[in-house]
């Protein structure tokens, strides 16, 4: 995907989001074809490192023992230790809030099972359960910090019911030279993940959240 394109896009989308009281997310959007959402192989699920991050704060909730709490009380947003999680198991509207309020969860392997049986049915529908792709299962010992600094650069494009990939990638305080590179890099990403590359794409479009959408034409 050229450059320029996404550049020249990137201009419009800024001029149709103008005159908002606030810092606009910039969204990219990939809409696909010749695929079955149906069918397992058919899905698309591509964890990426964005260069120059969101633009945004991510927040990270970590699910730990006492092997870890300490450490993690210190460098997360949040850490629920496995003692918690009766309590938590008891109050569905708490739970509800626990997933609307990280962008991701981080977890210990060995507590995966009870991660699943308490929090699954609240963090399983958002995609937010911890993911190994995305390196949130870890292991009882382990530097915390580099997983936070790379979480914080991530961005999902996964597909669900439709053939529609979405993810944010970047601000409108971010430069579009910096944006774009976001861009390409996702655009590399998914490519290398769909099963017939450039077949599989119908548009790629950006936007910002109030503006109206804009495609990048080749």
């Amino acid at each position: 995907m050229d450059s320029k394109l996404i550049l020249n896009a990137l201009g419009k989308a800024r001029e149709l989001g103008q005159g908002k009281k606030f810092k606009q997310t910039f969204d990219f959007i990939i809409n696909l074809k010749n695929l079955d959402m149906k069918r397992p192989e058919d899905k698309v699920d591509v964890f990426v490192q964005l260069p120059h991050g969101r633009g945004k704060p991510v927040k990270i909730c970590a699910f730990v023992d006492d092997s870890l709490v300490l450490e993690a009380k210190k460098v997360f947003d949040r850490a629920i230790e496995v003692t918690e999680f009766p309590a938590f198991a008891k109050n569905k509207r708490q739970m509800r809030k626990l997933a609307r309020e990280y962008d991701f969860f981080v977890a210990q392997a060995n507590l995966m099972p009870q991660i699943a049986q308490t929090f699954g049915k609240f963090l399983g529908p958002k995609g937010k359960m911890p993911n190994p792709k995305a390196g949130c299962v870890i292991p009882p010992k382990i530097a915390l910090q580099p997983i936070i600094d790379r979480l914080k650069k991530t961005v999902r494009l996964l597909t669900k019911n439709e053939p529609i990939l979405k993810c944010p990638i970047g601000t409108e305080a971010m430069t579009d030279k910096d944006i774009a590179e976001n861009i390409l890099f996702a655009y590399n990403a998914v490519m290398n993940a769909l099963p017939q590359k450039e077949n599989n794409l119908k548009s790629i479009l950006l936007k910002t959240t109030m503006g109206a959408p804009v495609e990048v034409r080749e």
